[in-house]
């Protein structure tokens, strides 16, 4: 089942994007798509990168593993599209116009600085490889499965990461859009099946009766701060995480480019107002994880990753577990597939081409897909030692990518914004975030709030504050869309 859904979806994917479009010849064709994407295309690329793993084996292993704290799931979506109907319209019209490809394109460009866009390459890379981690973490799970007890998890990585470059390495955008579509439709509908049939599995009336048990049994389960008190997970945690989440999500370089490949402005406020629904699912995706803890399901190791897999195992025919497994294998390689491709596009275009200025389309294009294999191998890496949940690794993900959320906001809001101040933010918000001193320093001043969102807001004073007092004239750039 794992095979015939992958496999069948990944020569759909390969045929349509070979009938879509000709074997690419410039970066612009390969990572964008031409720009053509419309309405429906782009909404299930777009939802692709936003319900990923981290949305189904992430949240339902969550909710198992802590309660309420997996509400955040509803409350992140529903403000993020908010943002994004402001915000994505904005990138793409500024992308089209300037012909930009990458995410350090529109920072060089925006505050003409080239060397802006190198630092901004590399912040932005950093973020990508830990995204790339979750997808790499999922597929290992299901590459387990398919395979059996006697491979090991290092080799199942490798397999995970191999399949994964395999995928983007033979179309390019385009073939994603179509296995998006695909994993979405899929992943509907094993979600709602489950759902459906959960109250008998685990010997309740009905969904609400799930919900009654729960609560009566696992009372904590059902309020803030969750099953694990001691870990600060409260009202305050939910709200600035939730913040956070939606202030960073169109800010990952992979979204930027998917808002550069769509063919108007208009495709783009269409997938904002409705793309919402999409948190419906959560709601399903959260009764699994409540089911799972009600039914007594232990996680394997104790990894709330593989949760899902194994309540399915235990409770349903192997048909279906098959069904999930096949389609969460899709809802890694979607999403990991153009994570790559975004990795290896920013790579030769932002980091060689400064280096090496005559390079050519071919050559870059050819630098792009082998430097794909470049930060696959980090993300294996990554992956190997990694032991936490894939929703806190991807609050992770979005604390680094956070940081540059003022220097975007600020270039479409504050127009006297610097290069000079944006870097001096990017580095306000790194020392909090990662510097034990003043990690600590956030944590006593705001406790249990998120710390990425602490980061950003530090930065974004930096930016501001930096931009307010520094005189007009160092205030000289390309004007906004």
């Amino acid at each position: 089942m794992i095979l015939l859904i992958v496999g069948g979806t990944t020569a759909g994917s390969i045929l349509y994007g070979r009938r879509k479009q000709k074997r690419a010849q410039s970066m612009e064709e390969w990572a964008l798509g031409g720009r053509k994407l419309g309405t429906l295309v782009f909404w299930f690329l777009n939802a692709g990168e936003i319900y990923t793993t981290f949305a189904v084996l992430g949240i339902s292993g969550f909710a198992w593993a802590y309660g309420a704290p997996a509400y955040l799931a509803f409350c992140s979506v529903s403000l993020s599209a908010s943002v994004g109907y402001w915000l994505t319209p904005l990138i793409q019209s500024y992308g089209r116009r300037h012909a930009l490809v990458t995410q350090a394109d529109f920072f060089a460009h925006r505050y003409r600085a080239p060397w802006l866009g190198v630092c901004v390459a590399a912040a932005g890379l950093v973020a990508l490889v830990v995204y790339v981690q979750i997808q790499v973490t999922a597929l290992t799970l299901v590459v387990r499965l398919a395979a059996g007890p006697g491979i090991s998890a290092g080799v199942a990585a490798c397999v995970a990461v191999a399949l994964m470059v395999l995928f983007v390495f033979l179309a390019g955008l385009r073939a994603a859009a179509f296995a998006a579509g695909v994993k979405d439709i899929l992943m509907l509908v094993v979600v709602l099946a489950l759902a459906w049939s959960i109250a008998g599995v685990v010997g309740e009336a009905s969904v609400l009766d799930v919900f009654r048990s729960v609560s009566e049994r696992f009372p904590e389960a059902m309020r803030f701060p969750g099953l694990k008190p001691e870990l600060g997970l409260d009202t305050t945690w939910l709200i600035t995480s939730a913040i956070n989440v939606a202030l960073g999500t169109y800010i990952f370089p992979h979204m930027f480019q998917l808002c550069y490949s769509a063919d108007s402005t208009e495709t783009i406020r269409r997938n904002a107002v409705f793309q919402p629904i999409y948190s419906l699912s959560y709601f399903f995706i959260i009764l699994l994880g409540f089911a799972a803890l009600l039914a007594g399901t232990q996680a394997p190791g104790g990894d709330p990753n593989a949760l899902l897999l194994a309540f399915v195992g235990e409770r349903y025919p192997a048909w279906m577990l098959g069904l999930l497994a096949g389609t969460a294998s899709l809802l890694a390689l979607v999403p990991g597939s153009v994570l790559l491709l975004t990795c290896g596009s920013i790579f030769s275009r932002n980091i060689l081409r400064p280096l090496i200025p005559s390079i050519d389309d071919r050559t870059e294009l050819l630098v792009s897909r082998i430097a794909m294999v470049g930060f696959a191998a980090i993300a294996l890496y990554l992956t190997l030692g990694a032991s936490g949940s894939l929703v806190e690794i991807g609050l992770s993900a979005y604390a680094a990518i956070g940081m540059l959320a003022p220097g975007v906001y600020c270039a479409f809001l504050l127009r006297r914004t610097s290069a000079a101040a944006v870097l001096a933010g990017l580095l306000a918000g790194y020392a909090v975030l990662w510097l034990p001193a003043f990690s600590l320093l956030a944590s006593t001043w705001l406790p249990h709030w998120e710390r990425g969102l602490v980061a950003l807001i530090v930065n974004a004073v930096v930016t501001v504050g930096l931009s307010l007092l520094l005189p007009r004239r160092a205030f000289a750039f390309a004007q906004p869309a």
